[in-house]
């Protein structure tokens, strides 16, 4: 004797097929948000002590990274400036401005402002900006147009995927030390080329090559190792 209709077949099956769907959904819903300014800050202005302005600073008065970020080429951390950095200019010019009462109350009392950290690498994750721009990485590569910056945000997620896209292939990204402060480099092209020892290059993968060369980036497989990045 038939105990279930012939129709409870057919349900069985839309609803095994129908779970399938529900569950890549969300795991693809959940991989999104993962991705998205909601986790990763990306395009997020953070609140600062002081409402500092890089578009201000750094196209506005032409004031170079190295002023401020003093180790960013020696060491692993840009490093954040000394409130005396601040006052070199700021004793004069400004000194009476409400918004930079903090700063001269830093300056007073010797504590320093307690600024947040906008790019933001979690702790498992090892970093050095000092090889990054000896190999001819681009601040802007990795900040974004910082110097179009009224209040500073993060341009990329720091995700995993992000960096592994650069390591997979540095060709794409690599410009000459000498551009890697300039905030308005753009890669070589037929109309624009580069000159790099005295040869001209008007393609980014034939410059990125020459450069991995010139530079000694390690290979590839190298970069990608896990132990590179998780130490």
């Amino acid at each position: 004797m038939q105990i279930f209709h012939r129709s409870t077949n057919t349900l069985s099956r839309a609803t095994i097929f129908g779970t399938v769907f529900v569950v890549a959904a969300l795991f693809w819903a959940a991989a999104e948000i993962q991705r998205s300014p909601y986790v990763t800050y990306a395009g997020v202005a953070r609140p600062q002590p002081v409402p500092f302005s890089h578009q201000h600073h750094v196209a506005g008065l032409g004031i170079d990274c190295r002023y401020c970020h003093t180790s960013v080429e020696t060491s692993s951390y840009a490093g954040i400036p000394p409130t005396k950095t601040c006052m070199n200019c700021h004793a004069q010019i400004w000194t009476n401005a409400p918004m930079l009462e903090p700063v001269r109350e830093s300056y007073r009392s010797g504590k320093s402002l307690v600024w947040t950290k906008v790019n933001d690498l979690p702790d498992f994750v090892y970093f050095n900006h000092g090889i990054h721009l000896n190999k001819g990485v681009g601040c802007n590569t990795c900040h974004g147009p910082v110097d179009k910056m009224p209040l500073m945000y993060n341009q990329a997620s720091l995700q995993m995927e992000w960096c592994l896209d650069c390591h997979r292939a540095p060709e794409k990204y690599l410009r000459p030390r000498g551009q890697v402060f300039n905030m308005r480099y753009e890669p070589p092209t037929r109309v624009s080329p580069v000159m790099v020892n005295g040869q001209a290059f008007d393609d980014q993968i034939a410059l990125g090559n020459a450069l991995k060369t010139e530079y000694k980036v390690r290979s590839a497989q190298d970069i990608t190792n896990c132990d590179t990045c998780h130490r």
